[in-house]
Formats: structure tokens, sequence, C-alpha cells
């Protein structure tokens, strides 16, 4: 508990910690995570579901929106990794 305040700042304010690790460029954690995450998105068998609403989502004026972001992602690509667009 916080008991007394001294120009903005906690006299007895303990340094709060993380409760997850740092692990930098190239995050096992997360990677695995999102790895799961995608398996049992397949595995849930909405995939073709999902594929046909964003074929729909090409038919609409959002298509302009999605445009514009695949464009934005394409260009970051080639900034940052001169290999992705290397051809064989």
């Amino acid at each position: 508990m916080i008991e007394a305040m001294e120009g903005g700042v906690a006299e007895n304010r303990k340094p709060q910690r993380s409760t997850q690790r740092n692990e930098g460029e190239g995050n096992r954690t997360a990677a695995r995570q999102y790895n799961e995450a995608q398996r049992r998105f397949v595995q849930s068998g909405k995939v073709e579901e999902k594929a046909r609403e964003a074929e729909h989502a090409l038919k609409t004026p959002e298509k302009s929106v999605l445009e514009r972001a695949e464009a934005v992602g394409k260009s970051h690509k080639r900034a940052e990794d001169p290999e992705i667009t290397r051809k064989p």
C-alpha cells in the first residue's frame, strides 16, 4: 500500500517485477505460443470458413483497406530482410 506521496512519487513504492522473462529477439516462448495457436486454429476446422470470409471481404468496400494493409506489410519485409525478395 502506498502510504505517502511526495512530489508525485511514492515513498514506500517497491519496484514491480515482471512475471515474464525478456527473451530478446527471437522470443522462443512467443514463437511456441503462436505456433500452438495456429495448430489449434487449423484443427478447429474453421480454415475454409475464414478463407471464404476473406474472399467475400475482397468484394466489399473493405477491399481497399485490406490492399493497403498488404502493401504496408510487403514494404516492411523488403526493408527488414533483403533475402526475402531475392530471386532464386
